[in-house]
């Protein structure tokens, strides 16, 4: 279950940009979209992502280096993230399914090693481009 936190002014406008968003947003374009609001420079930004992330707010989406709102209440924070992403609309969606979890949870490879977290993004076609 997420903890709640006492967000900065610069982490509150950032979320709140970010979860009102209909897609991931990368940093730049969040800089834009903030600029009138008083944070001018990058690295303003990306502090307030990095907390945010840290925090489980939101997730960065590796293979778009970009950033989405958690849709998820009990999420793991940022040990345990999968992502469904639509090759052809470029959808992105939170996956939450406690089989998944469990099995990665207790995965360990061939060299024994055991993970402590993991950020997964499946792509495939959504439905509604299934049916097209």
């Amino acid at each position: 279950m997420q903890k709640e936190y006492n967000l900065s002014k610069n982490q509150q406008i950032i979320f709140d940009i970010i979860h009102n968003s209909s897609e991931p947003l990368k940093a730049y374009s969040i800089l834009f979209n903030v600029q009138k609001k008083g944070i001018k420079a990058p690295l303003q930004v990306y502090r307030a992502l990095d907390k945010l992330v840290e925090i489980g707010k939101i997730h960065k989406i590796e293979s778009r280096n970009a950033f989405i709102a958690c849709q998820n209440s009990s999420c793991q924070i940022t040990k345990a993230t999968a992502f469904s992403i639509c090759e052809s609309c470029e959808n992105v969606s939170e996956i939450s399914n406690s089989k998944l979890s469990k099995y990665l949870t207790n995965f360990t490879d061939e060299s024994g090693m055991k993970y402590s977290k993991y950020n997964l993004e499946f792509f495939g076609l959504c439905k509604k481009c299934k049916s097209k």
